[in-house]
């Protein structure tokens, strides 16, 4: 008997067993119990009701006077209240305090009548365990023990559930080393039992341990084994192994191998394909957390939960669905979507919102865009959510589109829109409207701004910015004033950008009185000219070939203490060579170096190339090495469209036109 248990506690700790007292202390302890409780010692306890549920065990059948064949009797046919009696014995630490306490549940008659029925105790046992007195679980044990009652492997198996319950393991070894005191062999609900402590422990090779012991041992496993090594697969997270498990489980069953009713079988094989599920569903879930290559593990899964016929439901590629939330997750969503589609057809709303999001946010807008289409095409419905984000998706196209100055692409964009019943807002009609004016279509900006007005849109300041920037560069100065006229007209109060656009207009027209009435104007509107406003001006002047009032505006510029920066010196620059002076351009460029400003390589070859073709005599060596900063172009940049996550899309005009911001029509450099 010996050998028959060495496998389980060879992976047990030992812990003492419960402790012993002096034969006076336990009296003392037993009466002090059974007063508080108004339980006389040797009198019958009074029926009644414990506060805790009352579940009754009657005795009855062949079995009604026996525990079991263990001996001792109690009145026939009497029930017994199992909850009082556990209620009773949960103080209880020693077999003394057992034989005391439940001597109130016995009638008198002699030492023959010491016990309750088997059942009784197992019961208690069992509830012990459950309130977490696992000390008085062990006493019950070894008061049976003491009377001698034939114990058998439903005690200790109920003793090892207390264990399990009240989570103290390391007491496993002194339950299997009683059972072989007691020469009881282990069955099938004890290798049951010991696997799920291991399971719960996380000991996930013990539990594969002991399954493969169970036929060496003549048992026979029951569907509470296989479920238990399936859990034990889940704790470990190996889907794989859980597979080929499930698929040998089925081989076995289709064979007939396996026993017990065979309709008892198909329903628990309906429960094991679902825990498999579960269990490769919590493995991809903790790839898509923390995987090194979530992508190609999850497909992995995937792919052999097809191979082995493993069938998820919906729900569970849902709820799969909602762990994808990275960029590099969005491979693994358009397979999901793909399959929940195959599947029934039938797909939540909300889940197919989420794929909207992760394919804006991985970068995938047409993706989105087809998820849209099938809502409308398919179903569900969207709601507001689903345009809110597909529209926030074709800003970000727009933005891109504005950003490069490919306009075509932007009107192509609002006609898409239009298609798929989303209607164009003011934010993406300025928006190819701002692409017209970066690529100087002035055409096409008159157009798209005719086009906006006919759906019903009210232009605002952007709008009427980005119309004037590109009849400026177009050079149609008289049409940009008219337009400037309108826009006061019908109460668009221009900003600052919209101003500076107004100055460039009036340099271009050489009208340098009417720029000084410009900066007045802003003035009078308390809207402070700033270095952005300058640089305009020096760039329409470059634009123009008037390199002396370029440098004029830049003496102004001082005068008003604006700081410049890079981009004031690279038009100067430029500005005074087209006038023939490379020798200020040089000095120029030589501040710009002595105030810390990194010009670029243009501007420096743009020096070299005027001093050497008017044979100015400066020692260009003083310049410096070359710089390794490429030019970059003056673009006319807004903020409008800078988001690129959806948290941050504005929601109103006024986050082009704040003053707290570099807003609508600014000029800088633009980084690509």
């Amino acid at each position: 008997m010996a050998s028959s248990l060495a496998a389980f506690r060879s992976a047990a700790g030992h812990v003492p067993g419960p402790r012993r007292h002096h034969q006076s202390a336990t009296h003392a302890r037993a009466s002090s119990l059974l007063r508080q409780l108004q339980l006389p010692p040797a009198e019958p306890l009074p029926r009644r009701r414990s506060r805790r549920v009352a579940a009754k065990f009657t005795t009855g059948g062949g079995d009604t006077t026996t525990g079991d064949g263990g001996g001792g009797r109690t009145k026939g046919g009497a029930g017994i209240d199992v909850a009082a009696v556990a209620a009773v014995l949960r103080e209880a630490r020693t077999a003394d305090d057992v034989e005391l306490l439940v001597s109130g549940f016995l009638g008198g008659g002699g030492e023959g009548r010491r016990l309750l029925p088997l059942q009784v105790y197992t019961s208690v046992i069992r509830g012990l365990g459950k309130d977490n007195c696992l000390d008085a679980a062990f006493a019950v044990v070894e008061h049976l023990k003491r009377r001698g009652v034939g114990l058998n492997q439903f005690v200790y198996n109920c003793l090892l559930g207390a264990v399990k319950n009240c989570g103290e393991f390391g007491r496993i070894e002194d339950v299997l080393a009683d059972m072989e005191a007691q020469e009881i062999a282990p069955n099938i609900v004890t290798f049951n039992t010991l696997m799920s402590i291991y399971v719960q422990q996380g000991r996930t090779d013990d539990v594969f341990r002991l399954y493969g012991e169970i036929e060496g041992r003549g048992l026979v496993p029951t569907a509470a084994s296989y479920s238990t090594v399936m859990s034990a697969y889940k704790k470990a997270g190996d889907a794989f192994a859980a597979i080929k498990f499930f698929v040998t489980l089925r081989e076995k069953y289709k064979k007939g191998e396996l026993a017990g009713n065979h309709d008892d079988w198909e329903q628990e094989f309906v429960k094991f394909e679902k825990l498999t599920v579960r269990v490769c569903y919590m493995s991809m879930r903790r790839s898509l957390v923390g995987g090194q290559n979530p992508v190609r593990e999850v497909l992995k899964v995937l792919l052999a939960m097809d191979e082995a016929g493993v069938r998820p439901e919906r729900n569970d590629y849902e709820r799969l669905v909602w762990a994808c939330t990275g960029e590099e997750h969005y491979t693994i969503g358009k397979e999901l979507y793909q399959r929940i589609r195959e599947h029934d057809g039938q797909i939540s709303l909300s889940v197919c919102n989420h794929l909207i999001w992760l394919m804006g946010k991985s970068k995938k807008w047409w993706a989105a865009l087809e998820i849209y289409e099938d809502l409308l095409d398919k179903g569900p419905k969207p709601n507001n959510l689903s345009y809110e984000l597909i529209i926030s998706h074709f800003n970000i196209l727009l933005n891109a589109a504005k950003k490069r100055g490919i306009w075509r692409w932007g009107v192509r964009l609002l006609n898409k829109m239009q298609e798929k019943g989303l209607k164009p807002g003011s934010k993406e009609w300025n928006a190819v409207l701002l692409a017209c004016s970066r690529a100087s279509e002035t055409s096409a900006a008159v157009d798209i701004f005719k086009k906006m007005i006919e759906e019903g849109l009210k232009p605002d300041v952007v709008s009427y910015g980005a119309l004037l920037s590109a009849l400026e560069k177009g050079k149609l100065y008289d049409e940009a004033l008219r337009v400037w006229e309108h826009m006061c007209k019908v109460g668009v109060k221009p900003n600052l950008y919209a101003y500076t656009i107004l100055a460039s207009i009036h340099i271009g027209k050489g009208n340098h009185a009417m720029v000084d009435a410009v900066l007045n104007d802003m003035l009078a509107e308390q809207i402070e000219p700033t270095v952005v406003t300058f640089n305009a001006i020096i760039s329409a002047c470059v634009r123009n070939n008037m390199g002396g009032t370029a440098f004029e505006w830049f003496h102004r510029m001082k005068i008003r203490s604006i700081e410049p920066n890079e981009i004031t010196y690279q038009m100067l620059i430029e500005a005074l060579v087209q006038d023939g002076k490379p020798r200020l351009a040089y000095e120029m460029y030589m501040k710009a170096s002595s105030q810390g400003l990194e010009l670029p390589a243009k501007s420096y070859d743009t020096v070299i190339e005027a001093c050497k073709a008017y044979g100015s005599f400066l020692d260009l060596t003083t310049l410096g090495p070359r710089p390794t900063k490429r030019e970059e172009p003056i673009r006319i940049e807004n903020n409008f469209s800078s988001f690129s996550q959806v948290k941050e899309l504005p929601n109103s005009t006024y986050h082009f036109g704040g003053t707290g911001m570099y807003g609508f029509f600014r000029y800088r450099m633009v980084r690509p």
